[in-house]
């Protein structure tokens, strides 16, 4: 994970403002540098900052080529190169390949974009192909890291990771639809021209290793198949779980500054089914001595404890009643009792109003060019959850001590909503047209994952140089989900009798129908409590959601 920014000035003298480069150095503590080219136009200036967690050794970018003088920034995870794993140092294995597709015979545009269509993982990055004099950028095709780009009064061209806080200039989220490239024409200053193009992503000629949903035919409602605990699909969601998971958890090295940590990985954990699912299947990875934090974040809303305390004529805890607070404490109790050898670190991350408006414009300027009210209230969680401090109860203990998470790897449980309907709106959408209204709207918010929330919450989490994973969001994983029908992921329409279930057979009957292929999956490894959580959203399991008293809507613009 680092901080990548990349700047064109006409001026040979490069300016950057402190406050930015301060939110880069935030994202990777590990190494910074700043390496300049000068141009006939002007010059480019190359920034990286450093969050090491892949290879024995820190990737000491920008990376420069001495051959050809090519540089690249590359903030991400390649985890494979068509179906090879790249093992040690995904940096220096991408810009190896990079350097290999800027040398071939091929059309450049065309060489770079493939390549990078092969490469599975998160990635947002800047490549500078000083063969061909061109600035290659973008995000992976799932949008999973941010990437912002502004254009200055005096013609300056700055492509960033973050906007920086003070900043006064107008960015714009690089859209995930492909690379981007910048470059100039003419041979001086006074024929100068800049050339920007967008190259889409390749069409795949294997269908199934393309990121869509397939076609289906929709079958009448009496004749679909029953989602049951013998259902195929259920060991097959656990397979591809344990592989993505697998893939984001094992061989995590220590920080270079301290190689004694003994917890790699904190989950960002509510307590609901997705997160402590990915809890669950973690413990089975994970060796028995390798401890894991589970990160529930809870706030004192003033709305809320005004109306509670008048409805009960007494004081009320602020953090106590939280629903995500009581869903936690359930789910870690299950965990407990479901992996008794696992040292598991509940973190009660309890956040004051007072806290919460203090940090309120840096959470605003790290959210930007987001900036509704429903924005900066999902943003309030994931911040302060990531910031991991805390009072920690150990499973193994009774001590309840100030704490904060060594873990530089967060596990996120996104993507399994949209993926396999576990929104209110989708159960609304089968009752309206069926399961082609159920596909639509599914496929509607699969698509926008990048547009509305992962641009946004890289930006949040990695303020405090920490990286977010998503197992539900692996391509692999995703692959295999994406041509699942519908009727195996969830139970919308399908009748309850169940000859095949187990003793306590009404239990699993009165599983909600919304991504029901997780509930059955939870059942079968013992969490039964968690297969029946109900759907929550984050702003209001942690409530941070509507603080003050008034008619506030989430699609309102910050003021």
């Amino acid at each position: 994970m680092c901080g990548i920014l990349f700047l064109h000035s006409f001026n040979t003298d490069v300016s950057l403002s402190t406050d930015l480069l301060g939110c880069l150095q935030r994202r990777g503590p590990d190494h910074t540098r700043g390496v300049s080219v000068r141009h006939f136009s002007g010059s480019f200036y190359f920034f990286s900052s450093v969050l090491s967690l892949r290879g024995d050794s820190v990737a000491r970018q920008p990376l420069e080529d001495p051959v050809t003088g090519s540089i690249l920034c590359w903030n991400g995870e390649g985890w494979r190169f068509d179906d090879k794993v790249i093992l040690g140092n995904d940096t220096e294995a991408v810009f190896d390949i990079l350097l290999k597709a800027a040398a071939t015979e091929y059309e450049i545009n065309e060489a770079i974009v493939n390549v990078l269509h092969r490469i599975s993982g998160p990635y947002a990055f800047v490549f500078y192909d000083a063969r061909h004099r061109k600035i290659f950028y973008g995000r992976d095709p799932l949008g999973r890291r941010s990437l912002l780009t502004s254009k200055g009064q005096d013609g300056s061209f700055t492509i960033s990771s973050i906007s920086g806080s003070s900043s006064s200039r107008t960015w714009t989220e690089v859209e995930a639809n492909g690379i981007y490239t910048f470059s100039s024409s003419g041979s001086s200053s006074e024929d100068f021209e800049v050339v920007e193009e967008h190259i889409t992503w390749p069409i795949l000629e294997d269908k199934s290793r393309e990121l869509t949903f397939p076609e289906q035919n929709w079958p009448r409602d009496s004749l679909v198949p029953r989602l049951v605990l013998t259902s195929p699909a259920v060991e097959a969601l656990l397979n591809n779980l344990r592989h993505s998971l697998a893939t984001r958890i094992l061989n995590i090295p220590p920080p270079p500054s301290d190689t004694t940590i003994r917890a790699h990985v904190a989950i960002m954990f509510s307590g609901g089914l997705d997160c402590t699912l990915i809890a669950r299947v973690a413990h089975d990875l994970l060796p028995e001595e390798q401890e894991i934090d589970l990160l529930n974040v809870a706030f004192e809303n003033p709305r809320v404890l005004k109306a509670a305390s008048a409805a009960q004529n007494l004081p009320v805890d602020a953090y106590s009643l939280c629903p995500d607070r009581l869903t936690g404490i359930t789910s870690y109790a299950e965990l407990q009792r479901v992996c008794p050898g696992r040292k598991w670190r509940f973190v009660s991350v309890d956040v004051p109003y007072s806290e919460t408006t203090s940090h309120r414009p840096q959470i605003i300027s790290l959210i930007h060019p987001h900036h509704t009210e429903m924005d900066l209230s999902i943003a309030c969680a994931l911040y302060f959850a990531a910031r991991g401090s805390g009072t920690m109860h150990c499973s193994l203990s009774k001590d309840s001590l100030p704490y904060t998470t060594p873990a530089r790897v967060l596990l996120s449980g996104l993507g399994a909503d949209e993926v396999f309907a576990g929104y209110n709106r989708h159960a609304i959408a089968f009752a309206r047209t069926g399961y082609q209204g159920l596909a639509n709207e599914l496929q509607l918010d699969y698509q926008r994952l990048g547009k509305r929330n992962l641009g946004r919450d890289d930006r949040v989490i990695s303020h405090w140089a920490r990286e977010v994973r998503y197992p539900y969001l692996d391509e692999d994983f995703l692959r295999w989900a994406l041509q699942l029908p519908l009727w195996e992921k969830c139970g919308f329409g399908q009748s309850s009798a169940d000859p095949t279930g187990p003793s306590d057979l009404t239990n699993v009957l009165a599983l909600e129908p919304s991504k029901l292929l997780l509930r059955l999956l939870s059942w079968e490894l013992g969490m039964k409590s968690v297969a029946s959580e109900k759907k929550r959203a984050i702003q209001f399991g942690a409530r941070t959601a509507k603080m003050e008293v008034g008619r506030t809507k989430g699609t309102e613009l910050l003021s």
